[in-house]
């Protein structure tokens, strides 16, 4: 295999490349907003209207004369939208476009009362109300007549009104002088409408703990950023991001996430251009305005665009998972060998090296489904392409890997290489698919290609023709079984601002870049499952990777935290990365196992791979400018331990796809923080080293070098819990130290909960859908459990357009479990068997274990009881889960 070392751009912890981005002081509009003076924004109460949009009013701020329209609209599923804009704008503002499923649809207001300060409305049920106040304006949304939120409440509500250009040349004026330019290094940044940014705070009445907006490398809980750098959304390609940073990384979602033992609510902020976010914790001082000691301000800075705002009440975790998903779409489903293991390198592999690589494997009986290939695997960068010098064929490699039922993802970068002798580019260029610059002319930006030009996917024609580059015909060497890989999608040109697009390029409407910055990943990743779904007809379920993301990127597929490195740091950190990722809708997201570069030690890859098994994505990736990475590469030592995990991922891939299903259906997410799963237990609010796998199993990887013992925290009063490997029993309510080696793998299954696993190993995620079920029921302290299983074909959408789908509850009682169909009913023509029942917590032999089939006589089954683990096996069952059975304890 060739060693190719090529430089990476972008820099390292303490590098050169660390001044190449913003930071809050080095942006304009930032330091206007928090320097002041404030605008005194009031309510014009007398223009109050209710309306089938809302209760829509007008504001004025005496000072500037600016005047603003409002409109508060209480939304079904307890959400209330707050949306600001210039009253007469000399032209429409940007508006965030397809983020939303659907426009949410308003409740019927009444109003409540009316006085010359304020006015409250309600709506049905009635727990509800907003009430605007005139002066200093603000609207407080009521609870049970108690405030929740209140929007505005120290008059930070800040929004520049458009204007017309100056008569003078914006780049002949003195900098200081001159807000219609601003400069960063060498870069100046001439902006066709001027100051034109907006802010707002919320105040979140006994909150104290705030999570969310995601991207960032800290921990799960926000902040304060009194001290600090606010937390900034602006997609940026940040090679070896800093750990506790709040600078901007790949990705962006623009919802805080607010929790309380009595109720949990977000605020999602629906912006795509360069936002900043700063938290303050209010506690312990003298009463807030609505007699709360305990408070969160959370204050939105974004640099263009209305002002659209949106609460979502709970009260409970779930609740507000799903009004998220209401809004901004559910986590797709993804094909099931999506979920398996993926191998990725960097590096100049032939079709032989991967044969060998795939061959070694099956060798070393490690399963693995997805084979991936970067950018040298094109033809000079071109995405679409294929160097012919290290794949003549292939088409034949695909062949090879889909006759042993796996799969290739092949890296699709948006840049298209300015080649006239390329079809792509000239599709691009003769048919205007390309970002403009300010000139009018096809903006020209750096990247592997060398020059290159970045398709506008805002544009919806770009976006069909860009999908019409992954048909079979056109997207020669590719396969039915090729998917995608989107990277340098924030979007990234080497020598461009912060490594990106200039804010002032222009795109599809004659929108400037900086508004709709955040958005151009969401789009590509858009383009792209468009384009896999009509390669199969829309029958495939596609897996599209992406690295830039907003919110709404959960129903298009799968993203990850980027270019890590391999160290101790970047494994812990990666924990509450994918938290936050979850916990804002994004279900389907993981870390590169090992970091990707440079070298990790035998401890640090296998604590890696122990940890990563238990996140959503598993994809082992590294860079050309480490060593190889193949799991058998290590000593015999470690390609046991990685083999050992691994096949532990498999087994429990029933119980990973029916948590995607619920993700899919009711929005909630897959790995979840401990505090979701226990909402009163205060003690678990800051903890982001452990979390629940699901309702259902609590991992705590270790992620310390050397250590021999480690703290899990166990919550619940009157919980059981189960140690997965031993069976043993513990009690919750607190923390408890154990013994750890290299080959533990802290992972506990909750007493009250049933787990589905397969019965037995194989090669891929196709092996596993033909083996038999392995069930464990973990009894809770009064001897009950419950638990589903989700099965369908694991590769089409005929779950949804036929119901084609299986899902099973199993409900144990007073000794007796049962099998039955679940909340929906399913037509899927199921023959997986369950083969193992293990019971935990029983506290004594029983004297037979009797197996009861409508219509069938009762027999009685094997058994074995251990009575030091009190654990229950019944065994040789071959009861099919598609039917009704009952599993009786005498």
């Amino acid at each position: 295999m060739v060693d190719v070392k090529q430089p990476i751009p972008g820099g390292v912890p303490g590098g050169d490349g660390k001044d190449k981005f913003m930071t809050s002081q080095d942006v304009a509009f930032y330091r206007r907003q928090t320097l002041g003076p404030k605008m005194q924004f009031q309510a014009v109460l007398n223009t109050v209207m209710l309306t089938e949009k809302g209760a829509r009013f007008q504001l004025l701020d005496p000072e500037t004369q600016t005047k603003l329209v409002a409109c508060v609209s209480p939304c079904k599923n307890d959400t209330v939208r707050i949306l600001i804009d210039e009253a007469k704008a000399i032209k429409p503002r940007y508006r965030v476009q397809d983020v939303l499923t659907e426009e949410p649809r308003c409740e019927k207001l009444r109003l409540d009362e009316r006085d010359e300060d304020s006015v409250t409305v309600s709506w049905a049920p009635g727990r509800h109300k907003c009430r605007v106040w005139r002066l200093p304006f603000r609207v407080e949304i009521l609870c049970e007549e108690r405030v929740v939120v209140t929007f505005n409440p120290q008059s930070k509500l800040w929004f520049e009104a458009l204007q017309e250009p100056p008569k003078a040349a914006p780049d002949t004026e003195p900098e200081e002088d001159n807000l219609w330019r601003e400069t960063f290094r060498t870069f100046v940044d001439i902006k066709a409408n001027g100051p034109t940014s907006i802010g707002a705070d919320l105040r979140l009445h006994g909150f104290e703990h705030v999570y969310g907006v995601p991207e960032h490398a800290d921990s799960l809980r926000l902040a304060d950023t009194r001290d600090n750098e606010p937390y900034r959304l602006y997609n940026l390609d940040v090679f070896a991001y800093e750990i506790n940073s709040h600078l901007g990384v790949y990705g962006s979602v623009p919802l805080v996430v607010a929790h309380r033992p009595e109720q949990t609510v977000g605020i999602f902020w629906m912006n795509a251009s360069d936002t900043f976010v700063n938290v303050e914790y209010g506690a312990g001082g003298e009463e807030d305005d609505v007699g709360t000691q305990t408070y969160t301000d959370v204050h939105w800075l974004s640099e263009s665009g209305v002002i659209d705002c949106m609460v979502l009440l709970g009260p409970s975790p779930s609740q507000m998972c799903r009004q998220y998903a209401e809004l901004t779409g559910y986590q797709a489903l993804p094909p099931l060998f999506a979920l398996g293991y993926h191998h990725s390198r960097w590096d100049k592999d032939t079709e032989e090296d991967l044969k060998a690589v795939d061959a070694g494997f099956d060798k070393h009986n490690i399963p693995y489904d997805v084979m991936w290939l970067d950018i040298e695997h094109m033809n000079g960068k071109r995405s679409f392409t294929w160097d012919s010098d290290l794949f003549p064929d292939p088409a034949r490699l695909q062949r090879h890997l889909e006759e042993k039922n796996r799969k290739m993802v092949v890296i699709i970068d948006p840049p298209i290489k300015d080649d006239p002798d390329w079809s792509i580019y000239c599709e691009g260029r003769d048919e205007g698919h390309f970002v403009m610059d300010r000139d009018g002319q096809i903006y020209q930006g750096t990247c592997w290609p060398g020059k290159c030009y970045f398709p506008d996917f805002s544009n919806p024609h770009t976006r069909a023709w860009y999908a019409t580059c992954f048909a079979l015909e056109k997207y020669k060497g590719s396969t039915a079984s090729l998917h995608a890989w989107l990277d340098m999608n924030e979007p990234t040109t080497f020598y461009g601002p912060e490594l990106s697009l200039p804010k002032n390029a222009v795109h599809y409407g004659g929108w400037e870049h900086r508004e709709l910055h955040n958005l151009y990943g969401f789009y590509q990743q858009m383009a792209a499952v468009d384009g896999l779904l009509t390669r199969s007809g829309g029958s495939e379920r596609p897996f599209v990777l992406s690295r830039a993301f907003f919110a709404g990127s959960q129903r298009l597929g799968a993203v990850w935290t980027g270019d890590n490195i391999a160290t101790w740091d970047y494994l812990r950190i990666s924990i509450p990365m994918s938290l936050s990722m979850c916990l804002t809708g994004i279900s389907f997201c993981g870390a590169d196992v090992g970091g990707f570069i440079p070298h990790p030690d035998s401890e640090l890859l296998i604590r890696w791979y122990q940890a990563a098994a238990l996140q959503s994505f598993f994809r082992g990736h590294s860079s050309m400018n480490t060593s190889r990475r193949e799991p058998w590469l290590f000593g015999e030592d470690v390609t046991d331990a990685i083999r050992s995990v691994i096949e532990e991922r498999y087994r429990l891939l029933p119980y990973w796809y029916t948590l995607f299903y619920r993700a899919h259906t009711d929005g909630i997410p897959v790995l979840r923080p401990l505090w979701m799963e226990f909402p009163k237990e205060r003690s678990t609010f800051r903890v982001d080293h452990q979390y629940m796998l699901g309702d259902a199993l609590m991992a705590c990887p270790v992620t310390e070098s050397g250590i021999q013992e480690i703290l899990v925290l166990f919550p619940g009063e009157e919980q059981v819990w189960y140690d997965v490997k031993s069976a043993s029993a513990l009690e919750g309510g607190g923390t408890r130290t154990f013994p750890v080696t290299l080959d533990t793998v802290p992972v506990y299954q909750r007493g009250g909960s049933v787990v589905c696993r397969a019965a037995a190993g194989g090669t891929c995620t196709a092996d596993l859908q033909k083996m038999p079920l392995s069930i464990t029921v973990a009894l809770n302290s009064e001897g009950g459990a419950k638990g589903e299983v989700y099965l369908d074909d694991g590769h089409t959408f005929a779950y949804r357009d036929n119901m084609e789908f299986c899902l099973r509850s199993f409900d144990m009682l007073s000794g007796r479990l049962r099998c039955r169909a679940g909340g929906e009913s399913g037509t899927y023509e199921c023959s997986t068997a369950v083969q193992w029942v293990t019971i935990l917590g029983v506290k004594s032999k029983p004297s037979w274990v009797a197996v009861h089939v409508p219509g069938e006589q009762s027999k009685s089954a094997e058994f074995e009881y251990d009575e030091e683990r009190r654990s229950l096996t019944v065994g040789k069952l071959n009861l099919g889960v598609a039917n009704d059975w009952d599993i009786e304890l005498c």
